[in-house]
C-alpha cells in the first residue's frame, strides 16, 4: 500500500494559507449552490473539509469522502465541535472502488491534480450524480513552471471540457476566478471553476 502523504500532514493542515485559499473558493462554490436546500452534496476528496463544512447551510446534506482516515478524523472533530448535523465523513478511495452512493452534487476542490487518471474519476463521479446533478470542480490552470511525479501540472480549460463531454456531461462551464502568489507547489497560479451537468 502506497504511503498515504495525506496521513502524515492530517494534524497540521490547516495551515493559514489553507484556510485563507479555502475561504476564496467556498466564496466561488456558494454562487454555485443557490437554490439547494433539498440537495445532497458529497465532497470528494473533502481533506479537513476547510471547504464543504462552510456550505452546509446551503444544502441538506453534506457527505465528506476521503482516503485519509486522520484527515477525516479532523473533519469529524470539526462537525462534532460545530454542532453541524447535517455533515457525515465517510473512508473511500473512488479510484479503488467507488460505494453505491447518489448525490445531486459532487464537489471536487484541488483533488483532480492528485488523481493519475482524470477522466476514470470523472466516470465515477458521473455515476454517482443523479439525473440532471451538478458536478463543480475547482483546480489549478495549468501551468509550465511546475513539474512533479506525482501531481498534474493544472488543466487546460479545452482539454478539460474535452473529457467532461466525453464522459456525459453539459452545460459545461469553465471560467479562472483566483490569481495567487504561491498557491501552487509554491508558484503563483490561478484557479478556475467548473460546473456541470449530469
Amino acid at each position: 500500500m502506497e504511503r498515504n502523504v495525506f496521513e502524515e500532514i492530517a494534524k497540521r493542515y490547516d495551515t493559514e494559507d489553507r484556510i485563507e485559499l479555502a475561504k476564496v473558493i467556498v466564496n466561488e462554490v456558494r454562487g454555485e449552490l443557490q437554490n439547494s436546500k433539498s440537495k445532497a452534496l458529497i465532497d470528494y476528496g473533502s481533506g479537513t473539509g476547510l471547504v464543504s463544512l462552510e456550505l452546509t447551510d446551503l444544502v441538506d446534506t453534506v457527505l465528506l469522502v476521503d482516503s485519509s482516515k486522520q484527515m477525516l478524523e479532523v473533519a469529524e472533530a470539526k462537525i462534532s465541535h460545530n454542532g453541524i448535523s447535517n455533515a457525515k465523513v465517510l473512508y473511500s478511495d473512488f479510484t479503488q472502488a467507488t460505494p453505491e452512493l447518489k448525490a445531486d452534487i459532487v464537489l471536487m476542490s484541488l483533488v483532480l491534480l492528485h488523481i493519475p487518471d482524470t477522466k476514470n474519476i470523472l466516470q465515477e463521479l458521473y455515476g454517482i450524480l443523479n439525473d440532471g446533478g451538478k458536478l463543480i470542480i475547482v483546480d489549478f490552470d495549468k501551468n509550465e513552471k511546475i513539474n512533479h511525479p506525482k501531481v498534474h501540472n493544472g488543466f487546460s480549460h479545452a482539454e478539460l471540457k474535452k473529457t467532461l463531454s466525453e464522459v456525459g456531461f453539459k452545460s459545461i462551464e469553465i471560467n479562472t476566478f483566483h490569481h495567487g502568489s504561491h498557491i501552487f507547489m509554491n508558484q503563483d497560479a490561478s484557479m478556475f471553476l467548473v460546473s456541470c451537468l449530469k
